[in-house]
């Protein structure tokens, strides 16, 4: 390689490249700034609100209420991961990133992602104890065994996120400096690596197919027996918590595997799908979780809808208090004013 680490007289591999998304708009993207902005600072407020109540809610701290604040909170983390550099490069047609970035944001992605499945699963654990052993959920369901899954979670996505990294960093980039992207998706990198990189994409299939299924068939399982264990509920009102419930988390589940393994799919096998459709693709699955999530549990889950309603009227009662001594007293000022003219 030449000094700088770019150039080779025989063996070229960029290390830095301009992040090029949605290049068949190239006129229509600086007007996408707008609204993308307003989906970002939408994505944080929504998700940071269901947080705060259920942090601020002293009888929400259960664990299922956790484990939501939790997801809501990679939720955060994963959109912040993608759309500032997505908006800058919105903003300027060519987006430059040296590779350690773009490798810094290819981990942040995949390890959020997966985040959100790990997260999914213990949920789906949560439910499966309160529905199918209810009197012993106190018992099973502890901080301790919380701690456990976390840990689990975060050393699962470690070692998937890290070993795509590592691979990835080990590849020549030479056929252009151009990412047709507007984040450093895995697939993103791979489409201007040159030499022999069939194992790198068997890898990346393989991992996420082996990841899906293993997560969908527990899932699978445990909603199964979950829905079945809820229909023999004796109680009409349990029963129908108990299916609200399950429905809002298997919407989420929909939300998230089926977009991740869709947009996956659709990369390796329709190569004639154009690079807007791909990032659109991207787009969606990367940004709908968080636009979604707060939504569903936000109004779906009844104990929280009441707390944040009761948190937003009651600042709004709040406010028209403050502003009623105002008003008398501009009321009271003008009435002496009357009297004062009419003397």
């Amino acid at each position: 390689m030449g000094e700088d680490g770019n150039t080779s007289t025989f063996n070229i591999s960029y290390t830095n490249f301009f992040l090029v998304g949605f290049p068949g708009f190239r006129e229509w993207r600086p007007l996408l700034v707008l609204p993308l902005t307003f989906l970002y600072v939408t994505i944080i407020s929504a998700n940071a609100l269901v947080i705060h109540t259920v942090v601020a809610q002293r009888s929400l701290h259960q664990p299922m209420y956790m484990l939501i604040a939790l997801l809501l909170a990679v939720n955060i983390c994963a959109a912040t991961a993608v759309m500032p550099k997505m908006l800058e490069g919105f903003v300027h047609y060519a987006n430059p990133i040296s590779l350690h970035s773009c490798l810094a944001q290819m981990f942040f992605i995949y390890f959020t992602l997966l985040l959100d499945y790990n997260l999914l699963l213990a949920m789906a654990l949560d439910r499966y104890v309160a529905i199918c052993h209810p009197l012993r959920y106190t018992d099973l369901m502890t901080s301790h065994l919380l701690g456990v899954l976390a840990i689990l979670a975060l050393t699962r996505s470690l070692g998937v996120a890290v070993p795509l990294v590592v691979l990835t960093s080990q590849a020549r980039f030479c056929r252009t400096m151009v990412i047709p992207h507007f984040t450093c998706e895995y697939i993103a990198l791979l489409s201007i690596a040159c030499g022999d990189l069939t194992f790198n994409n068997r890898l990346g299939l393989a991992m996420r197919l082996v990841t899906v299924t293993f997560d969908l068939t527990l899932l699978g399982t445990s909603y199964t027996r979950i829905i079945y264990a809820a229909f023999r509920i004796s109680s009409g009102g349990a029963r129908t918590k108990a299916l609200h419930t399950c429905g809002s988390h298997l919407l989420v589940i929909l939300t998230i595997y089926f977009s991740g393994l869709s947009t996956s799919i659709v990369f390796r096998v329709a190569k004639t799908v154009s690079q807007d459709v791909q990032n659109l693709l991207s787009a969606i699955y990367l940004l709908l979780p968080g636009t979604l999530n707060p939504v569903i549990y936000g109004v779906r889950t009844r104990e929280i809808r009441q707390h944040v309603e009761k948190m937003l009227f009651s600042k709004i009662s709040a406010q028209e208090v403050g502003e009623k001594p105002e008003r008398m007293q501009n009321m009271r000022g003008n009435c002496q004013g009357e009297r004062t003219l009419s003397t």
